[in-house]
């Protein structure tokens, strides 16, 4: 049996779980005794169509542009820097 599950296969992913938390690799073992915390979500992240990508993207854009502002203005310039870049 495949370690490694690529594609979209959440109907896989109990059987995967079940053989990689017996694997000598141990870190690949704790990763996947930790996906059945939140099994229902994970299954459908690898099942469904839908991405946050596009969410996590623009976060990650205003936090950066947070950081590179710090201590120098505030919320009107951040708005002001957001609204501009696009």
């Amino acid at each position: 049996f495949a370690v490694m599950m690529t594609g979209r296969h959440g109907d896989r992913l109990e059987v995967w779980i079940t053989t990689v938390e017996v694997d000598t690799l141990t870190p690949l073992a704790g990763f996947a005794r930790h996906l059945r915390r939140d099994f229902d979500a994970v299954r459908n992240g690898l099942t469904l169509p839908h991405s946050s990508g596009a969410v996590e993207g623009n976060i990650n854009r205003l936090k950066m542009i947070k950081r590179q502002m710090f201590g120098r203005a505030g919320l009107d310039l951040l708005r002001k820097r957001v609204v501009l870049a696009h």
